[in-house]
């Protein structure tokens, strides 16, 4: 059995990937590989993609490929609706949940303090990482291609920028989060929740500078750290409206 092409195009940020600047990539095989080993062959990890049309009919990444075809395939969609097709995600992350790989931790301490629950473990490696994604129901965020072609993943993006004000700002851009931000509700060092506490019964724990000039204190759920209004406040609040503005 001689080697047969199929023409692939790929669409909007999916031409990241790929070193074709119209996204147009012909492809040659001999066997009868599935639409999703293909597509990853390209240089496109599979979670970074929710609709795949061959011939103009919308298939899942199972579908075996015979030659000849001409495919196109595009990003995740969010401004209207393709339900009727064969939507590649299972189901949609319909509260914004993250895990961050080990280059991702300033990314990830920026997401906390917007309100976002953001996992991040340093020593995790990637089958955790994968883990937790899957289990966790959490969008995988790295700067690594080849973790987001690990099968069992279905909810993952490759981060573009690499200054991590700037790779904060494509992440609410890209999932549209502007209006889910809460700054100042997780825990900036191990993302649980704080919450307002008397500060009598934390007065102790307090530097002296504090304990003269605040009265609203908040403390972490779980590591017990304890915030107040700081000069990091404004800091804050200026990251969170450029953040809405993106």
């Amino acid at each position: 059995m001689g080697r047969r092409t199929v023409e692939i195009r790929f669409y909007a940020e999916l031409r990241d990937f790929v070193a074709s600047p119209d996204g147009r990539v012909v492809r040659s095989f001999e066997l009868s590989p599935s639409v999703k080993d293909l597509i990853e062959s390209c240089g496109v990890p599979h979670t970074e993609v929710d609709l795949i049309l061959v011939d103009g009919e919308s298939v899942d990444f199972s579908h075996r490929l015979t030659g000849g075809e001409r495919i196109s395939v595009y990003p995740v969609f969010e401004s209207f609706d393709i339900s009727p097709l064969v939507r590649l995600r299972p189901r949609p992350l319909r509260e914004p949940r993250f895990v961050a790989d080990v280059h991702l931790g300033r990314l990830a301490r920026y997401l906390r303090l917007l309100g976002f629950d953001t996992r991040y473990d340093p020593r995790a490696d990637d089958a955790e990482l994968v883990r937790r994604s899957v289990d966790e129901w959490r969008l995988l965020l790295t700067r690594d291609v080849q973790l987001l072609k690990h099968g069992e993943l279905t909810h993952g993006y490759f981060v573009r920028a690499t200054e991590p004000r700037a790779q904060l700002l494509e992440v609410v851009s890209r999932f549209h989060l502007q209006s889910a931000i809460r700054p100042f509700g997780r825990c900036a060092v191990c993302n649980s929740t704080i919450e307002a506490v008397e500060k009598a019964a934390v007065e102790h724990l307090l530097p002296d500078a504090v304990r003269r000039d605040q009265d609203e204190i908040w403390r972490c759920s779980d590591c017990g750290r304890l915030y107040w209004k700081g000069s990091h406040v404004t800091r804050i609040a200026e990251l969170a409206e450029a953040a809405r503005r993106a």
